[in-house]
């Protein structure tokens, strides 16, 4: 007869190997797969500071990151949806990324935040006004 010690730790063992299969799976930490950004301010973490950086100012490297910091072109926000949708340039598109309310989150934080005081709120309807362009081939 084995020492209840043991046995304790057989099953603890059984228990990780049953449990560390499932959470590969699973969104965030320890799993595989990265959680899934709601918020505007997590969707603009997530996606857009790696390129226009924390404080939304951009840079210059091997490329020219625009600044989102106290840009008047946010003002009308067909512009943004319309470089979010569709991309241009250097930008790319996040149509096949973001959803329409992931879309209207973040531009809605990015005109509200970083020096932008472009109060009224993005929507899905406003996202959904922009077409994307289809795509032969993703980014």
């Amino acid at each position: 007869m084995r020492p209840m010690s043991q046995v304790a730790g057989l099953i603890a063992a059984a228990l990780c190997l049953v449990a560390v299969p499932a959470l590969a799976d699973e969104p965030g930490p320890g799993g595989s797969k990265p959680p899934v950004p709601v918020s505007g301010e997590q969707v603009y973490t997530m996606v857009c500071q790696s390129c226009h950086m924390a404080d939304g100012k951009g840079g210059v490297g091997a490329g020219s990151i625009p600044s989102l910091a106290n840009n008047p072109k946010l003002k009308i926000a067909a512009y943004p949806i319309s470089m979010v949708v569709n991309g241009r340039g250097a930008m790319p598109w996040f149509s096949d990324t973001l959803s329409a309310k992931q879309t209207a989150e973040v531009l809605t934080y990015v005109r509200t935040h970083f020096g932008n005081a472009y109060a009224k709120p993005v929507t899905e309807a406003d996202v959904a006004l922009i077409p994307a362009v289809p795509r032969t081939a993703s980014h």
